[in-house]
């Protein structure tokens, strides 16, 4: 694999990890639109996590994307 593929393949996982993060924080909104209050406190506590995984992916492909300070005004 040369250096192109690789820097293609990293930005094709940074970028899913990117859609990653914000679907979950869609489904938070909608669910707390539907529900007209907060999720329940298992499932933000689960986003978390999830939100959490998807991140140390992406940053171990494209460290300092400044993708972990957005999701910091997420919370």
């Amino acid at each position: 694999m040369d250096k192109e593929e690789k820097e293609m393949l990293a930005d094709l996982i940074w970028l899913q990890a990117v859609i990653a993060t914000e679907l979950i924080q869609i489904t938070e909104n909608t669910s707390s639109i539907l529900r007209k209050s907060p999720p329940p406190r298992t499932c933000i506590e689960d986003h978390r996590r999830l939100r959490e995984y998807a991140v140390a992916i992406a940053e171990r492909y494209r460290p300092d994307s400044g993708l972990k300070e957005h999701l910091a005004g997420h919370a």
